[in-house]
Parts: structure tokens; sequence; C-alpha cells
């Protein structure tokens, strides 16, 4: 019999609802109203955390906030110690190829001599590109490998697009040749070595031959002759040290040819032997030395010449600054629209969560382009796609939540009770989601190409930051908001009055009260 009286009771707990009946002082004394103060049977401690630990999520949100605004919009920040030289590194927005301008060149590395290229193969050739590139000036450049033979190069805010294509394409093979006297070679001219032979000996010749090859070459750099004029150094290898000293002697005043890939790149004269390995190309009838554009390019040559395996141009795409610039343009104001119309949206039809909401958008706006800033991520068309589509799913989290807690108002719960019921129970399914994206962008920037890439690393940091400030940050705000007076009216959360009317959700026996 005790067990059974046991059982009853229990039972009579569980049908009690978790508030005041429509007869009990709280319900009469605000008609109309939200009810913001816990049933007596529920703590209060079991709403929110502790005073402490509110204080602190607000201050935490407020110096994030501060330090977004500091990274976005402070001039000429930098940050130390994360150059590629040890050095400090400007804090800047990287534009990619599509919204700057520039040249985007694909390349593929074809077999030679009967050896196809191989992964260390093409991760060299990759390198000499890429010093090559890097030795214009042109600023931030990329250059990529991709698939087992192809080479991507993609060069913002490129004006001589030719030049560089020249430079970034020749195959680089680099040779020595000693002109006969009876020939006069000039810079820029074709001469046909493919029947040429290896020089002999250091005695008069009639035909072009090979002294020896780029692989002889130890170093290159602009230098200054005896004048002071701009000048060009190269330093020899052992063997290639003494076959220059021995053919230098025997041959002053005759001309000497640099030619890379059957074009003359220079031909000086031989002014006198030249012994140990150092040598400089000078060009002392001209006051400045050799002009600034050649030397350097002579440079270049002499120092990335040489590619193990030939490459050929499959592809280029060049797009000018201008249209980058309208392309930049005409995504900016498609975002803000696309931002805009989510505000208005959740403002008429979720009211102050909205408007917290709202104001959550613009925070976690500020916070992933200073994370966009302080990596930093190249903007792409791609890019702000996946930023845009971002902010979709930012908001999609505050919806499921809002209409929880609507819900949970329909039933009678009080707006604090409400909030945070509306929270948690919509947290499994926003995590769910936001997994589901992070695995689907994580597979997307693995296995994409370049584009797909910019997207999926836009996509991720968007979804990761998105989690923070659509629980954290417009949950604690709510949390300060409905302690608010003003704040506990029906009209601000999109529901009527009667639906604020106290209804039992369970089966009450006669004779008790419930919610006492």
């Amino acid at each position: 019999m005790v067990t059974f009286i046991h059982l009853v009771h229990r039972g009579l707990r569980r049908a009690r609802p978790a508030g005041p009946s429509p007869t009990h002082p709280a319900a009469r004394t605000n008609p109309g109203r939200l009810r913001t103060d816990p049933p007596p049977t529920v703590a209060a401690s079991h709403l929110y955390h502790p005073p402490l630990m509110r204080r602190t999520a607000l201050l935490l949100i407020a110096v994030i906030g501060v330090f977004a605004l500091v990274i976005d919009f402070w001039p000429h920040l930098r940050l130390p110690g994360l150059g590629a030289d040890g050095g400090s590194r400007p804090i800047e927005t990287k534009l990619g190829l599509d919204l700057q301008g520039g040249l985007k060149v694909e390349y593929r590395v074809n077999p030679a001599g009967g050896k196809t290229p191989s992964a260390t193969d093409l991760a060299v050739i990759r390198g000499i590109i890429d010093r090559r590139v890097n030795s214009t000036g042109v600023a931030e450049p990329v250059v990529v490998t991709s698939g087992t033979d192809r080479i991507v190069v993609e060069l913002p805010g490129v004006t001589d697009t030719q030049a560089v294509r020249s430079l970034v394409g020749q195959t680089g093979r680099l040779d020595f040749v000693p002109i006969p006297t009876t020939t006069t070679i000039n810079n820029g001219q074709t001469i046909d070595l493919s029947k040429s032979k290896v020089c002999e000996g250091t005695g008069a010749i009639t035909e072009l031959c090979i002294l020896f090859s780029g692989d002889q070459l130890d170093s290159a750099n602009l230098g200054t002759d005896k004048n002071g004029g701009r000048a060009v150094n190269f330093v020899l290898k052992s063997g290639g040290s003494k076959l220059f000293s021995d053919w230098t002697t025997k041959h002053v005043n005759e001309q000497f040819a640099i030619v890379l890939d059957s074009t003359v790149i220079s031909a000086p004269n031989i002014n006198s032997a030249i012994t140990g390995g150092q040598v400089q190309i000078t060009n002392e009838g001209t006051i400045g030395g050799m002009p600034a554009a050649e030397a350097t390019n002579l440079v270049n040559i002499l120092k990335f010449g040489a590619l193990p395996f030939p490459v050929e141009e499959l592809s280029s795409d060049t797009i000018d600054p201008t249209l980058g610039a309208e392309f930049l343009r005409r995504s900016i104001l498609a975002g803000g629209i696309a931002v805009g119309l989510v505000l208005v949206f959740m403002l008429l039809h979720y009211r102050l969560p909205g408007a917290v909401a709202a104001f959550a958008l613009l925070y976690y706006a500020l916070v992933l382009f200073a994370v966009f800033r302080l990596i930093p991520v190249t903007l792409t068309l791609a890019g702000i796609a996946g930023f845009v589509l971002s902010v979709g799913m930012a908001v999609d989290a505050n919806i499921l939540i809002f209409e929880r807690s609507k819900e949970e108002l329909r039933l009678g719960k009080s707006l604090p009770q409400a909030i945070e019921a509306g929270f948690s129970r919509a947290w499994n399914s926003i995590l769910d989601s936001n997994v589901s994206s992070l695995i689907t962008a994580s597979i997307l920037y693995l296995f994409g190409s370049s584009v797909i890439q910019g997207f999926a690393l836009v996509l991720i940091l968007g979804v990761l930051t998105s989690m923070f400030t659509a629980i954290t940050v417009t949950r604690t705000i709510l949390r300060v908001v409905v302690a608010r007076e003003w704040a506990r009216k029906a009209r601000l959360y999109g529901i009527s009055e009667s639906e604020f009317t106290y209804r039992p959700t369970g089966r009450v026996r006669r004779g008790v009260t419930p919610g006492v």
C-alpha cells in the first residue's frame, strides 16, 4: 500500500504544470504581459549562469569586438615576427586575381630525354618559376602545382603581362657560346645550337660551339663597374671557371654570347683574361652602365634560367584591373543587399529578438573580416559567395532558437525560461547542421581546385565564427534585454496577447493547486 501511494504521489508531481495557474497571484497581477519571474518550484539559478560568468561573457564579447574594429579599420598595422624572413607583416585585405586584376597562366611540364617529371621535379620547377616571378617585383604572386604535371601561376596587379609570360615560360636552356671572329652577334638574335658541339680546345673556331652550360653557374647578382655604373656579376663553378679562364686568355677582344633557348641574352666582348671564376659584364660606354631592366633581366636568367624539363603554356587569362575593380564593387553591393534583406526579415518577423540577431550579425561580419585580415585570406568572387552563404547559416541558427522560444512562450513558460529553453533545445540541431557544413567544406578544401578552396576556406571560417555569435553573443545580449521592464511586452516577440494566457500542460488531480 505504501508503494502504491508513492507511485500516485510521483505521478501527481509529473502532472504539475511549469508555472502558476490562472488563479495564482502571479498570473492575475500581470494580465497580457510575459511573466519574467520563474515559478516558485524552479530556482533562478537553473535559468542563468552565475553573475560572474555573465559579466565575463559580456566583457569577452566587448573585448573581441574592439579588437576586431582595430584590425578592420586601424591603418598601417603590422604583425611582428610573422613575415617570411622573420620580420613583421602588414595587416591588409588581400584580393584575389578576379577582384584585383592580373594574369593567370597554366603550364604543363613535358617529358624530356625519355624521362617523365616526378613530383620532386615538379617541385623544383615550381620553385624556379616562383623565384623568377618574385624577381619581377609582383606583389603576392601565387605559384602552385596542380595534378601530376601542371603548374598554375597567378600574378595580381601585373600590367606588362607579355614580359612576365616570356620570363616564366622560358624553358631555360642556358649556354655559354664563343662567337667566331667572322661573325657578329647582337642581343635578342636567334641562333641555332641544335647541331652545335662542345668546344674542343682553345684554338680559333669557324662555327658555333658550346663552351659550357648553365649548370656551371654558381651565382649571379647586380653590381657596379669601376666607374660606378650598373653591371652584372656572376660566379662560375670550378669546371666552368677553368674552361672560361683558358678560353678568355687566348681570345681577348672577341665576342662571347650567353644564350637562353637559342636566344642571345647578352653578347659582350672579352676585354681581358678572366681567371678565378669571377665574371663581370659591363657597359662602360654608357653613362650609368647597363640599363636597369636589361641588367635585372640578365641576372634573373642567370640565376633562375635552367629548368630540368620544358614547360608548355596551356591557357592564360588576363583580367584588367578596371574590370577587377568593377567585379569587387558589384560583389560588395550584392553582399550588402543580401545582408540588408536578412536584417529586415529578422526585424519584421522576430521583433526584439530579431534586433538582437541583427546586432549579432553585424558583430559577426566585423569579427570574420578581422579573421580574414589576420590569417590572411585571399578574397575572391567565390570567397565572397562563401561569406554570403555563411551569413545565411548564421541567421538560420537564430531562427531555430527564436522559433523554439516562441513555442515555449505559447506553452506558458516565463520569458527567461522560454529563452533558455529555446537555446538549449535548438542547440543539438544547430550543432548537427554546422558540423555537416564543416565536413562538406573541408572535403571541398582538401580536394577542390584553387577557386573551390577559396570558397571552402571562407565557408569554414564563417561557420565557426557564426557558432560563436549565434550562441554566445545573441544569448548573452538577450539575457540582459529580457531583464528590462520595457522588454516584457508580448508584441516585441511577434506573439499575440492571448497566446500568453497560461494553459496547464498536464492532468491535475482535483483539489491540487498547480505550481504550489
